[in-house]
């Protein structure tokens, strides 16, 4: 079709990512607008959005400071590549970023999303050991459940059954630390108190492998597409303990975790739990433009930087690295977390959002309910027979009465904006309890 000739308005073409085609273009649900915690649709209605968009959006919907500054660098400068040249933002905000993670994590390598901040984890893990001389460090160590992105490095160290099955053979090499959930600790509000010991999975792949042949673990500080699955007390340190006695990297996967999620700037502040390498990407710019980054502990940036000074060091980066818009997205919307102080205020509202989840536990066909920050689940009994559908039903029904949440298997999953107010969540929990109430 001629780029001139305009095409029909038709749904078939779009193949979705992540979504029952066929449900869906038999019934769209179009968005047209956003505002602060409010998606509008293409029929006229204001639905909640209890979610962050995709866990992305946590300064809300379209905030002023941050349409400005994309606005206003579109017009300045579109794009500047980033291979053998830079632009002033990416400098400036690579510091800034530096400022607000834990030491040592003091060098950003940019990407543009969580999969790729995955990738670039691992490929530098894998070329770190080798620049020391320790080549055979070659196996990584992910866990049951993780999601780490849908590239082959990330579906290999994630445990998503469904996300791997169906690609034939990943990466070899990969082993995969038990999840952290367990019938005991159902229930429990914030940490669970039970399962430390599964850390300890990784003394037993030490002892079967050698810690000579294992060059990283990764794992989600809190495991989100998962269903919200949380590191039981003592369980992280016990994994930073673990890694640095037999020298092995710990990668904290913070794509959702990152930039407020649970009241500080990131998990390894809130658990006192450094990583060596970090990856970071969604709320890094509110989810306005795409975006991502990893943050590298000095001694690993350091291990790189030798040899003659005209040769590129690391042989990795992306043609969008340090776009233009996204960096003076995330420069702008960096603004918006420390003027409105968000983190702070997440902080300051989870103990009531966690109050509210709990308050579901004794709706129809619910197992359990977790939280931690402003993160929340909320689990259900699977259909015999049909597993996923009860949550699908509750995912369509509470769209229908204005609210936007988002399920995995049979659980509910919520990651508000960090500007939610009180009454959002009396809303949230209003409608779900409603909901749950009156599925089947």
């Amino acid at each position: 079709m001629a780029l001139d000739k305009p095409a029909p308005n038709d749904l078939s073409a779009f193949w979705m990512p992540f979504t029952a085609n066929r449900q869906f273009k038999a019934n769209p649900r179009m968005i047209t607008g956003a505002k602060d915690m409010h998606y509008h649709t293409s029929d006229g209605r204001e639905v909640l959005d209890a979610v962050a968009g995709l866990w992305c959006c946590n300064a809300g919907h379209n905030r002023p400071k941050i349409v400005e500054a994309i606005q206003r660098q579109a017009a300045e400068l579109d794009y500047s590549p980033a291979f053998q040249m830079g632009h002033p933002l990416a400098f400036e905000l690579a510091t800034r970023l530096a400022d607000l993670a834990p030491e040592p994590l003091n060098h950003v390598f940019y990407t543009n999303s969580g999969s790729e901040s995955v990738e670039t984890a691992l490929k530098i893990a894998l070329a770190y050991h080798r620049a020391r001389g320790e080549g055979s460090r070659t196996r990584l160590i992910g866990r049951e459940k993780g999601y780490h992105g849908v590239n082959f490095g990330g579906i290999s160290v994630g445990g998503i059954t469904n996300n791997r099955r169906f690609f034939g053979q990943l990466l070899a090499g990969v082993d995969h630390l038990p999840a952290t959930i367990l019938p005991e600790n159902r229930f429990s509000k914030g940490q669970p108190p039970h399962g430390v010991h599964l850390a300890d999975e990784l003394e037993r792949m030490v002892a079967l492998h050698g810690a000579e042949t294992i060059a990283a673990c990764i794992v989600e500080p809190v495991s989100g597409s998962a269903g919200v699955l949380l590191p039981p007390v003592g369980y992280l340190e016990r994994l930073r303990e673990l890694c640095t006695k037999h020298g092995i990297l710990l990668i904290f996967d913070e794509v959702i975790t990152g930039f407020g999620r649970l009241g500080a700037s990131f998990a390894a502040e809130k658990f006192g739990v450094v990583p060596d390498l970090m990856t970071t990407a969604k709320g890094i710019t509110s989810g306005t433009v795409p975006m991502g980054a990893v943050f590298a502990a000095s001694d690993i940036h350091d291990a790189f930087m030798h040899g003659p000074e005209h040769v590129i060091e690391l042989f990795h980066g992306y043609t969008y690295s340090a776009h233009p818009l996204a960096c003076a997205a995330a420069l702008a919307t960096l603004d918006t977390y420390r003027e409105e102080g968000l983190f702070e205020r997440a902080a300051e509202i989870a103990p009531y959002w966690e109050e509210a989840i709990h308050s579901l536990a004794d709706c129809r066909n619910v197992i359990d309910t977790r939280n931690l920050g402003l993160i929340g689940a909320v689990e259900l009994e699977p259909i015999p027979g049909e597993p996923t559908k009860r949550a699908f039903s509750a995912f369509l029904e509470a769209y229908e009465k204005g609210v936007y949440i988002r399920t995995t298997g049979d659980i509910i999953a919520m990651s508000p904006p960090l500007i939610i107010e009180k009454s959002h969540i009396d809303r949230i929990v209003d409608v779900l309890r409603d909901v749950l109430n009156g599925l089947d």
